[in-house]
């Protein structure tokens, strides 16, 4: 599986480690969970551990454009863990698209506590 839920996850803040190559199939882990939590508490807190990601086939793009436009104003904090400069370049692009505040760390534990913040 190339997105697995963190065992951190909790309420409405909920984190996932994406590795290797992002399928369609994978938006089947990621969108039900953060439909869960938005249903329940109305908006969510997001961790995306981006360090093992290598990049989205081109057939989760769709998948991948529907859960930015269905959650964006529901995503209220953002938080993207990486460890290569493009992830920090990708954390200001998706901001308009997928989350009212997003923010880029190189360390998951400040990422979790910006998020619990």
């Amino acid at each position: 599986m190339t997105i697995t839920r963190s065992e951190r996850s909790t309420g409405n803040t909920l984190g996932f480690h994406v590795s290797g190559d992002v399928t369609k199939a994978d938006y089947d882990v990621l969108t039900p969970a953060v439909a869960a939590a938005v249903d329940q508490h109305g908006s969510v807190n997001l961790m995306l551990d981006l360090t093992d990601f290598h990049w989205e086939k081109v057939s989760a793009w769709g998948a991948d454009l529907r859960f930015g436009h269905e959650y964006h104003d529901k995503i209220d904090r953002l938080a993207i863990v990486g460890d290569r400069k493009w992830e920090e370049h990708l954390t200001h692009i998706c901001t308009p698209f997928y989350a009212k505040n997003a923010r880029y760390f190189e360390d998951e534990a400040a990422a979790w506590t910006w998020l619990d913040g």
